[in-house]
This record gives structure tokens, C-alpha cells and sequence, in this order.
């Protein structure tokens, strides 16, 4: 069962063009996705508040991803994990859990964040870093 629509309205962004989606239950506006593969139907997922969603990434479960944030490349975000406050995670990364990515801060590679695991702050986690039950601040 779907959950969300396109509203029509296209935004480019890095030479792709990203879609409005709109959730089916309340009219709320949501955020940007290139297609229906970085959203999930299942779950409670969503795009919100002017985050953008696409390549080959993948926001599911019940994780939330708005206030600009972005996740891109091959990048998962999942579980109960939030990415927000223009953070972004991209590459091959892996957001989930109860993990929260958020003021400015940035996830790449294959870094893993997972548990109750913060990431904020402008921090950068790369590589094939792991963080969890931990914070990462700069």
C-alpha cells in the first residue's frame, strides 16, 4: 500500500532531478526523492522539511530524515535513526538503530552508526569507522 505521492513539482540538484512527495494519510508535504527506490511504502519512514533523498540510498523502517538533510549515494538509513539539521550520509554508509545524525554533521564511506549513537556538531565519520552507543562531536 502506498503511503506517499509525487506532488508534480521537480527540483535539480547535482544534475538530478528530484521529486516532491507528499504523504497520503494527512496532505503533508515531505521532502525530495529521485524515485519511489529511496523511500519506502513499508514503515513509518519519511522524507521531511526539505531533505533530499537519491542515487542508489534508501531510507526505511521507521527512520526520518528533513531539515535539509541529505542522503545519497549507496547510503542507508533505517530503524529508528534520524538524520536532520542539514547532516548528511552518503557512500555506502549505514545509519540505524536509534541513531541520530544531525547539526552539519557527515557520515561517509562505510562508517557504520548504530545503537544510540549521536553524531552532531560538523563532525565527519569516514572510512569504515563504527560508532555506537557513543557520541562523535567536533
Amino acid at each position: 500500500m502506498a503511503k506517499y505521492e509525487f506532488t508534480g513539482d521537480t527540483l535539480e540538484h547535482e544534475g538530478r532531478t528530484l521529486k516532491q512527495i507528499r504523504r497520503l494519510s494527512d496532505g503533508e508535504l515531505g521532502g525530495w526523492i529521485e524515485s519511489e527506490d529511496n523511500l519506502s511504502h513499508c514503515g513509518d519512514s519519511w522524507v521531511g522539511d526539505g531533505a533530499k533523498v537519491y542515487g542508489d540510498a534508501l531510507v526505511f523502517g521507521d527512520a526520518l530524515v528533513y531539515e535539509g538533510a541529505v542522503v545519497c549515494g549507496n547510503a542507508k538509513v533505517s530503524g529508528n535513526a534520524k538524520v536532520y539539521g542539514y547532516a548528511g550520509v552518503s557512500g555506502n554508509a549505514k545509519v540505524y538503530g536509534d541513531a541520530w545524525v544531525c547539526d552539519d554533521a557527515w557520515v561517509y564511506g562505510y562508517a557504520k552508526v548504530s545503537g544510540n549513537a549521536k553524531v552532531y556538531g560538523d563532525a565527519w565519520a569516514g572510512s569504515e569507522a563504527k560508532i555506537y552507543k557513543g557520541e562523535l562531536k567536533k
